[in-house]
């Protein structure tokens, strides 16, 4: 609904974020296993950046982290809220509502690249999502090459969404 009502805003640009997770299957043990998989990243990416005494790292992974987890592992239907979706389904998603992924341009990515690399740990990457460099539409940002955000651009296509 949210993606629809965007369209019928005919913007120029729409660029998304996304948590690229795969642990909102309705069933118990793939969700679980995929949720351990993703939240062992996040929480061995806290573990090599923060030490364990300061309190932004513990506020981190009890109000957010320990949230998010509860929500997943703990909850059914309705009451569980966070429902993450890789990003190539969110790609085919955003383009059954109508919109059409612009290319990350090349001077981005190594620009992002440069960046991390310059400022942050050694494990915190970012790359294409799809393609090489010159023909990617999303860029990822991961621990230990494992995606966990993606980012791209969509413009609306001509015509109404199919």
């Amino acid at each position: 609904k949210v993606l629809a009502m965007m369209r019928r805003l005919q913007p120029d640009v729409v660029v998304t974020g996304f948590v690229n997770g795969a642990h909102s299957s309705p069933f118990f043990v793939p969700r679980f296993k995929e949720a351990l998989y993703y939240y062992a990243s996040r929480f061995d990416a806290l573990h090599s950046n923060l030490t364990g005494e300061e309190a932004e790292r513990a506020m981190v992974e009890r109000e957010m982290l320990g949230r998010e987890i509860m929500n997943v592992v703990a909850c059914e239907g309705a009451e569980r809220v966070e429902r993450p979706e890789t990003y190539k389904k969110w790609h085919a998603r955003i383009q059954r509502t109508g919109f059409t992924a612009m290319p990350v341009p090349p001077p981005v990515l190594t620009t992002s690249r440069a960046i991390v690399e310059g400022l942050f740990h050694k494990e915190f990457s970012v790359f294409p999502g799809d393609g090489d460099d010159a023909n990617a539409c999303w860029m990822l940002m991961g621990w230990k090459g494992r995606p966990v955000q993606a980012l791209s651009a969509w413009k609306p296509t001509a015509g109404s969404p199919s």
